[in-house]
């Protein structure tokens, strides 16, 4: 939003109102940010939110005897404050919320929905530049710092980190998921510090590279970061931390974060941490690297990427406590939130995954059902899971190596046309390797998680009408009709028109004079 374009602020009676939660904001229909599809982002922070401040509210502090009296929450990126809002009449426990954004427009329209909803006693609208806040807020500290900007979250991380109080909640949203999932490699690097691989995983190495993003601007404080949940949802990627003091814990980064070789041809993943550590001994540098030139498994050449964060995304002690009161809260996303959070119970704390059409297309096979071969990886004596972003992905402790002997022992059940593979394809030097482990493709009792079997909404549901991060600092809807963004109907078919413009210019240059 640009100040220099602010018009004279609306009479209350003339705006038009949004209900989300507990919360209705007001809202003038000619400036709006206001994404339906990030109501599920919402509605999961309220939740989380909820349980982190009862605890921490319990909590008794060094160096006094009372319980808190309620936790101090900073939205740095605040817009029309519809989330201080709802974190204000939802989430039980709370002194203070301030509700912050640069724009002084967008703090106009802040103030105006505090007043609306009747909040005036917990949220406080802040006109301030957020990097700018956090810095001079470093002896006040923040219980909570919640940071949903536009694309790309870093810049607001170091100040962030070093504002927030010891054992603080940090939640933090990233946009930008074509850098994260490897379409440039290069400008990921300038932004998080890291190279994505362009891979079928490329969600959880997103948050994986946003997770050690965050330890790394931590790190340089002498603090170190406790993932309490890390969800990969819509276009979006959202990860709730704690925050802690502790140098020497700080040191053990260098084994939660490492490197990830991914095959250019079987797409086979091998990781490795920048150092290891016995339990009493010195840390100590790992051979580099721990893959071969070429991939043992197709005798191709192999990518490397990183750093990414080879710690766990979630604490599962959080998570069980946070499903256990999901029926006392009233949320839009209830089921889905309630879904996604049970794949994430049951998901593996193994970084990375496969995805079944993927493993089967290399090989040119048809692709069996997920429970043979999700029975195939049990009845080999290996653990298997889902991971919460994506619906077929194969997540499992079995080394590479068994995973392709699976899909040996399939393709031998189910053979190709090997005569239409090439000489030097992944799929001939895959399935001219002779099978070393017996595979069995009979139904496991274990193979259908307890998340299917209750038919819950386990995975996002496909892209609907104005689905993305829309636009920086324009309306995303109509707010009367709920129609497209105007100015997305203004631009329709846009070059269509200049070419149509630039051919009646070339007839008339040819015209003769």
């Amino acid at each position: 939003m640009d100040d220099k374009q602010c018009a004279k602020k609306p009479k209350l009676e003339n705006a038009t109102s949004i209900k989300e939660g507990q919360a209705e904001i007001l809202v003038d229909n000619t400036n709006v940010f206001y994404n339906p599809v990030q109501e599920f982002n919402r509605d999961l922070s309220a939740g989380v939110l909820t349980i982190y401040a009862r605890a921490r509210n319990e909590e008794t502090p060094k160096r006094n005897t009372q319980k808190r009296d309620g936790i101090i929450v900073l939205e740095a990126l605040s817009a029309t404050g519809l989330r201080s809002i709802r974190y204000a009449k939802e989430v039980p426990g709370i002194k203070q919320i301030i509700a912050n954004d640069i724009s002084a427009k967008a703090v106009e329209s802040i103030a105006k929905n505090v007043r609306h909803n009747g909040v005036e006693n917990l949220v406080k609208p802040n006109h301030e530049d957020a990097t700018l806040l956090m810095y001079q807020s470093r002896r006040n500290c923040f219980d909570v710092i919640d940071l949903d900007p536009y694309g790309c979250p870093t810049i607001f991380l170091d100040g962030a980190v070093q504002c927030i109080s010891n054992g603080g909640l940090l939640m933090v949203t990233a946009t930008d998921m074509a850098v994260l999932a490897g379409n440039s490699p290069e400008t990921c690097y300038l932004k998080y510090g890291a190279i994505s691989l362009k891979s079928k995983t490329c969600h959880e190495i997103a948050l994986r590279i946003l997770l050690q993003n965050i330890a790394s601007h931590a790190a340089r404080y002498g603090r170190y970061i406790v993932p309490l949940l890390s969800i990969s949802a819509d276009f979006y990627i959202r990860v709730f931390v704690k925050v802690f003091a502790s140098q020497i814990k700080c040191k053990e980064n260098a084994t939660k974060i490492g490197m990830v070789y991914q095959c250019v041809g079987c797409e086979s993943i091998n990781t490795q941490p920048l150092c290891y550590r016995k339990p009493t001994g010195p840390y100590k540098l790992t051979s580099s690297p721990c893959v071969d030139q070429l991939c043992k498994i197709c005798r191709h050449k192999q990518h490397a990427g990183g750093p990414i964060w080879l710690g766990t995304l979630h604490d599962q002690a959080f998570i069980s406590e946070l499903l256990c009161n999901l029926s006392d809260m009233k949320l839009g996303t209830l089921k889905r939130i309630e879904g996604v959070l049970n794949v994430i119970h049951e998901e593996l704390d193994i970084p990375l995954y496969y995805t079944l059409d993927r493993l089967m297309s290399i090989v040119r096979c048809h692709t069996p059902s997920m429970l043979m071969f999700r029975s195939a990886l049990l009845n080999a004596g290996y653990s298997v899971s889902y991971s919460h972003a994506n619906k077929i992905s194969i997540k499992t402790n079995a080394p590479n190596e068994v995973v392709w002997d699976i899909v040996r022992t399939w393709e031998k059940e189910h053979p190709v046309k090997r005569d239409k593979l090439q000489s030097d394809s992944p799929a001939i030097n895959i399935l001219v390797t002779p099978i070393t482990t017996n595979v069995s493709f009979d139904i496991h009792p274990l193979a259908n998680p307890t998340s299917r079997q209750k038919h819950l909404t386990r995975f996002q549901p496909n892209p609907t009408v104005n689905w993305g991060p829309g636009t920086r600092s324009t309306t995303i809807i109509n707010l009367e009709t709920g129609s497209k963004d105007l100015k997305r109907i203004k631009n329709q078919n846009k070059n269509s028109k200049k070419e149509k413009q630039q051919m009646t210019e070339n007839t008339e240059d040819t015209k003769p004079i």
